[in-house]
C-alpha cells in the first residue's frame, strides 16, 4: 500500500518568487516526477493547497496546474490536518504572523527569508518552532547552485591550501521606473514596507559564508540610497527610503576577511549575478552561481606593470574552468526535497529558522555599524 501524498500549504504562490521558483519550478516539479525520492529507494507524492487573497486569481492558477485545493483563508488551510507543511513566500512583514499560526497548528515550517523584519521576530519564530517540535527550513538556495557546490569542494579537498580573503561583487543596474519599468517591486525601496538590500540580501550572505568559509564574527558596512527617487507600479514617483547599495567588510573566524559589495545602482560587467574571488595560498577561484575557474599557485603568472606601457597579457587566460561532472538542478527543487526528506524520514537539514534568525543578525549588525560608524561584533551565541 503506498503512502499517501504529503500534504503543502503554499502560501503566497501568486507573487513572484513564490510563482516561479517554488510552485512551477519545485513543487511542480516535484509532483511532476513522481514525488520526492526518500533512503529506502520509495517516492513521497505531494499535495497542493494555494492561499492567497484573491480567489479568482488563485482559482485560475489551480486550473493552470490541475491543482484540486487552494483558499483565501490561511485559518481554514491550517486546520485541515491532509496539508502538515507550511510553506511562506508572503512579503516578509506579513510573514511572522502567518508562520506563527502555522506553528500553533501544529505545521512544519519551510519559509522564505528574511524569516522576519527583525532578530528579535526571527529568533522568537525558531524557540517557539523547537518548543513545538516542528520541523522546520528556511530557504538557503545559492548553496545548492552549482558554482558554489563546486565551490564547496574546492574547499573540502584543501585546493586553497589556508583560505585569506573572499571578495564578492553582487548586483544589477534596477530601472527607476519612468523611462523603463522597473525589474523590482516598489516596495523594495521603501524602508515602511521593509525593503533595502541590507536586509535582502545580508541573510544569503549570513547563509554563504557561514557555510563555507566560517562563522561571521564582525561587520562594518557603509549603505546608501544612490536614487533617492524612482517610480512605482502605477508609473508614480515616490521617494525612496530604504537603502540600495550596500558595502560591506567582514571578520569571518579563523581569520579570514570578506568583502561584499551589493548594489541595485551598477552596471554589469560579470558574466553572473553574483562573483565571489577566493584566494588561498596555494590557489584561487572566482566561482559565480554557476561558473567556477581556479588558478593553482604553480600556475600563476608573475604580474609586473609598466605604467607608461599598455599590458599585452590577458591575464584572464590564465584561469582554467572547472568541469561540470555531475547534473545540477534547480536550486530551490533540491532544497525542497531535503526538506520533504527531513519531515518524512527526518533526513539531515541544518538550514533551520536559527539559521534564518542568523541571516538576520547580520542584517541588523551591518544596519548598526552604517549608522555608527564601527565595525559591530556578532557573538557566537547569537541564534544557536
Amino acid at each position: 500500500m503506498s503512502e499517501p501524498k504529503l500534504g503543502i500549504i503554499v502560501n503566497g504562490a501568486t507573487g513572484r518568487m513564490g510563482y516561479r521558483q517554488h510552485l512551477v519550478r519545485s513543487l511542480l516539479a516535484i509532483r511532476e516526477q513522481g514525488g520526492v525520492r526518500l533512503a529506502d529507494g520509495s517516492r513521497r507524492q505531494i499535495e497542493l493547497m494555494l492561499v492567497g487573497r484573491t480567489e479568482s486569481t488563485l482559482a485560475e492558477l489551480a486550473a493552470r496546474h490541475d491543482i484540486e485545493f487552494f483558499t483565501t483563508r490561511l485559518d481554514e488551510a491550517l486546520s485541515d490536518e491532509r496539508f502538515p507543511v507550511y510553506f511562506d513566500a508572503l512579503t516578509t512583514r506579513a510573514r511572522v504572523g502567518a508562520i506563527k499560526k502555522a506553528i500553533a497548528a501544529g505545521k512544519h515550517i519551510y519559509t522564505e527569508k528574511p524569516s522576519a523584519e527583525s532578530y528579535v521576530d526571527a529568533l522568537e519564530l525558531a524557540e517557539l518552532a523547537l518548543a513545538a517540535g516542528v520541523k522546520n527550513g528556511v530557504v538557503h538556495d545559492k548553496l545548492y547552485l552549482p558554482g558554489l557546490q563546486k565551490l564547496r569542494r574546492l574547499i573540502e579537498s584543501g585546493f586553497f591550501g589556508r583560505i585569506l580573503s573572499v571578495r564578492g561583487e553582487f548586483g544589477y543596474w534596477v530601472f527607476e521606473g519612468d523611462w523603463q519599468p522597473a525589474q523590482r517591486p516598489s516596495w523594495n525601496y521603501r524602508a515602511a514596507d521593509g525593503g533595502g538590500i541590507i536586509l535582502d540580501m545580508f541573510p544569503h550572505w549570513n547563509y554563504v559564508l557561514e557555510n563555507l568559509f566560517g562563522r561571521v564574527e564582525s561587520v562594518y558596512a557603509r549603505t546608501a540610497t544612490h536614487i533617492p527617487e524612482r517610480f512605482d507600479e502605477q508609473n508614480r514617483p515616490y521617494e525612496a527610503t530604504a537603502d540600495d547599495a550596500a558595502y560591506a567588510v567582514l571578520d569571518l573566524e579563523g581569520g579570514i576577511v570578506a568583502q561584499i559589495n551589493s548594489s541595485w545602482a551598477v552596471r554589469v560587467d560579470r558574466p553572473e549575478l553574483v562573483q565571489f574571488q577566493v584566494d588561498g595560498t596555494l590557489g584561487s577561484a572566482v566561482v559565480g552561481l554557476f561558473g567556477a575557474k581556479i588558478q593553482p599557485r604553480n600556475a600563476t603568472p608573475k604580474p609586473t606593470w609598466n605604467p607608461d606601457l599598455p599590458e599585452t597579457h590577458h591575464y584572464a587566460d590564465d584561469w582554467i574552468d572547472v568541469p561540470t561532472n555531475d547534473v545540477f538542478e534547480n536550486g530551490f527543487k533540491m532544497q525542497w526535497e531535503d526538506f520533504i526528506r527531513h519531515v518524512v524520514e527526518d533526513g539531515p537539514h541544518p538550514y533551520d529558522l536559527f539559521a534564518g534568525a542568523r541571516g538576520l543578525r547580520l542584517a541588523e549588525a551591518g544596519l548598526e555599524s552604517n549608522d555608527s560608524g564601527r565595525r559591530i561584533s556578532i557573538p557566537a551565541e547569537s541564534a544557536e
